[in-house]
């Protein structure tokens, strides 16, 4: 089991950058697939990123790439979701996801176990 702790968030003007943290507590981070997902008001949850469990391959949603960089730490036992060039499209609740048999290419929220509780971004025009 692992309980999961965004942070990061906050209100910043288009073309800025905000860096989101996961941090995650419980055994064997490094066993994890982490991914990031992000819900606008009256949309459904999407997926943004997701990284494999050393770290060596992430995959990205196409409206992201190039702007947005999924990393982790396994000493640290956190995951990170740098974002630059931010869009007022991309205000939205951000959440990082866990799970130890997902596929990073699986982009359903369902594959995803556990959950943290979110943190709010907001990308002002």
């Amino acid at each position: 089991q692992v309980q999961l702790v965004e942070s990061g968030g906050g209100l910043v003007q288009a073309g800025g950058s905000l860096r989101l943290s996961c941090a995650a507590s419980g055994r064997a981070f490094s066993t994890y697939i982490m991914g990031w997902f992000r819900q606008a008001p009256g949309k459904e949850r999407e997926f943004v990123a997701a990284i494999s469990k050393s770290g060596a391959i992430t995959y990205y949603r196409d409206s992201v790439k190039g702007r947005f960089t999924i990393s982790r730490d396994n000493a640290k036992n956190t995951v990170y979701l740098q974002m630059n060039s931010l869009k007022p499209e991309d205000t939205a609740v951000y959440y990082c996801a866990a799970d130890r048999s997902a596929s990073i290419y699986s982009t359903g929220e369902g594959e995803y176990h556990y959950w943290g509780q979110g943190t709010q971004v907001t990308v002002s025009s």
